[in-house]
């Protein structure tokens, strides 16, 4: 697997996940930007997919790390759900903003956070935002500034979004590579292409590295290493990605492309255990 293999496939951001029928919502409050499914019980966690994912990429994650109350955020516009307020202008910063009312209004006392890539940059938007909202976050394979996950400038990911996501073929095409790194899946073809190429080209523009000083809660970074030969220099680079971060704890899950729950759910598993154990 080449580099540029892998960036390519970084662009995609996480497309895999079933989406289940159930959705529930703080009572007096219906957010407009997701909607969202409650499971189990025990202390809140809200679990945030990435681009174009559905809730479902949490499903083997929740079974294996029971005893807590999951709060399983589906993006509108990603993985079937229609577009609703997703549908013009920002994407990426409402999103944070209206979780972090879903969290205030729902009467959650600082709940972790474990945001997957596009969902690990909202994190820690809502962190910075609202620094006693969360009791933790974990961020999941995703940098401070996702452009350097997705060719490196805002025009080249809007491109690569519109170029990949406006024809049956470019469609075909995004989703072979993704094929590489995750099982097959069907909701690239199930999203909004919209709504996931301005989500793109807004994550591209974003830069959190300023930000990282302000975030006080706690945080873990978990990231994907797919060649060991490449995970030195892996290490480095969320190491620099990440100085500004108070006490940051790095987990390295090797053997494993960006959909690491996909990938490798039994070290994931042990992952989120232990972050939400610390």
């Amino acid at each position: 697997m080449n580099r540029r293999h892998f960036i390519l496939c970084g662009a995609a951001l996480a497309l895999v996940g079933a989406e289940e029928a159930a959705t529930a919502a703080a009572p007096g409050f219906a957010p407009t930007r997701f909607s969202v499914e409650v499971r189990g019980r025990g202390p809140d966690v809200i679990l945030i997919p990435g681009l174009a994912s559905g809730r479902g990429i949490w499903a083997e994650t929740v079974r294996a790390v029971p005893g807590y109350r999951y709060h399983l955020i589906h993006v509108h516009g990603f993985a079937g759900a229609p577009a609703r307020a997703n549908r013009r202008g920002e994407i990426v910063s409402p999103l944070a903003d209206e979780i972090a009312r879903y969290i205030q209004r729902a009467n959650l006392r600082r709940p972790s956070i474990i945001g997957h890539s596009m969902g690990g940059t909202v994190a820690m938007m809502i962190g910075a935002r609202f620094p006693r909202l969360a009791g933790r976050i974990m961020v999941v394979d995703m940098l401070p500034a996702p452009a350097a996950m997705v060719g490196g400038s805002a025009s080249g990911a809007g491109a690569l979004a519109s170029g990949l996501l406006s024809s049956n073929s470019g469609r075909r095409l995004f989703g072979s590579l993704m094929s590489s790194f995750s099982p097959p899946d069907s909701t690239l073809r199930t999203s909004d292409a919209d709504v996931v190429a301005r989500a793109m080209t807004e994550l591209a523009a974003i830069d959190l590295t300023a930000w990282l000083p302000g975030i006080r809660t706690p945080m873990t970074i978990v990231y994907a290493s797919w060649d060991r030969r490449a995970a030195a220099a892996l290490d480095r680079t969320f190491a620099r990605a990440y100085a500004g971060a108070h006490g940051a704890r790095f987990v390295r899950i090797d053997q494993s492309g960006h959909m690491v729950m996909l990938d490798q759910p039994a070290r994931f598993a042990a992952a989120v255990r232990e972050f939400l154990t610390r």
